[in-house]
């Protein structure tokens, strides 16, 4: 990309937000939407325009980046003949909204039809690594497109490219099992070391460097201990991830027991009104089954 590339990025959540700042940061030209104005309007004292309509941004901007929530916003918002037909041919839109497979390749042929490029790119990391430059972008589209792309996307972290469109989704699913699976096994292991008498903050400690080492033991496991469950991502997002995890293995006649038993604790987790939690205060839900205190 270079400096005639204008970004217009949608859905300012915590992770656009994040996004729509570490680019203007890097002097890239960003203007920002969001369906609650609100939540943009913050984003001017970083460099980033907002702009008061959808229309607007998709016929000033030649990179569209997607952070919306789920398929529906998304339809209802860009993936209309008309929305399309706004955006300047051969302009290219960056799907960085957690969709199904088939629901990204759909997205291509109409934008294929309005004779704009797609790349479909869900990303791992959250809001710390967006700020950091250091998010995991899994890339699934044609090479010159990804390509395109790089010196732009690098600001944000490690673009991958896995495969065609859809791959960067199912990679997405992937990362979610591990991470999904990963929570539940965090609190498991804190409940049973508070359980036994030890104090889990100095297990947390203990394990730091050793085989169970990771960047949510890290990161999620330091706010399980301090039960700091202020949403950066919440449980009902994850249980919308679970659950098309276990969709797509039934489509693919796959049996995933752990990811199964993950999906019904988050599934608990949200029926026990957690789900505007964070995803990692599924130690709650553990907690909640052996009759801790929460």
């Amino acid at each position: 990309m270079d400096t005639t590339t204008r970004v217009g990025l949608i859905g300012t959540g915590l992770l656009g937000q994040a996004v729509a700042r570490r680019l203007a940061a890097v002097d890239c030209r960003v203007e920002a939407w969001n369906r609650t104005k609100d939540k943009a309007l913050g984003l001017e004292t970083f460099g980033v325009k907002c702009v008061d309509s959808v229309e607007k941004l998709l016929s000033r901007n030649n990179v569209i980046i997607c952070l919306l929530s789920d398929a529906d916003a998304c339809d209802e918002v860009i993936f209309t003949e008309t929305r399309l037909s706004l955006i300047a041919h051969y302009s290219i839109i960056i799907m960085m909204s957690t969709l199904t497979p088939e629901k990204v390749v759909e997205q291509q042929l109409q934008a294929r039809r309005a004779k704009l490029d797609y790349v479909d790119m869900p990303v791992s990391g959250g809001t710390k690594g967006a700020e950091n430059g250091t998010l995991s972008l899994m890339a699934g589209g044609a090479k010159q497109s990804i390509d395109r792309l790089r010196p732009l996307l690098t600001h944000l972290g490690n673009v991958t490219r896995v495969g065609d469109v859809g791959a960067g989704q199912l990679t997405k699913l992937a990362n979610q099992i591990i991470v999904a699976g990963t929570l539940c096994l965090l609190s498991e292991a804190f409940t049973l070391a508070q359980r036994g008498g030890a104090d889990p903050i100095k297990v947390r400690e203990a394990l730091l460097g050793g085989f169970a080492d990771s960047s949510l033991l890290q990161q999620h496991g330091e706010r399980m201990v301090e039960s700091d469950f202020c949403a950066r991502g919440s449980a009902a997002w994850q249980l919308k991830d679970t659950k098309s995890i276990m969709a797509l293995a039934q489509q693919l006649d796959l049996t995933l027991p752990l990811t199964d038993k993950v999906n019904v604790l988050f599934s608990q987790m949200v029926a026990a009104g957690d789900g505007d939690l964070d995803h990692c205060g599924i130690i709650r839900q553990i907690q909640r089954l052996n009759g801790l205190s929460i």
